[in-house]
């Protein structure tokens, strides 16, 4: 099983760089970008909340279940 992380999608639709959405959201560009490139092995809720303010969208957008 796999979790894919769709951020740039999202980030692409919404027209977001990913500087813009880390000042936004308050981590910083190398946390985003380990994010969003899905080398992370958790994300904090209130982090998944404040990228989902940010971008208007829904957890669902952006984490992806894929079975194996």
């Amino acid at each position: 099983m796999a979790i894919i992380v769709n951020l740039d999608v999202v980030m692409a639709t919404r027209k977001m760089s990913l500087n813009e959405l880390s000042e936004t959201v308050g981590i910083t560009l190398a946390n985003l970008s380990k994010l969003k490139t899905g080398k992370v092995k958790a994300v904090r809720f209130s982090t998944l909340e404040a990228i989902c303010k940010a971008l208007e969208c829904q957890p669902g957008d952006i984490l992806e279940f894929v079975e194996d």
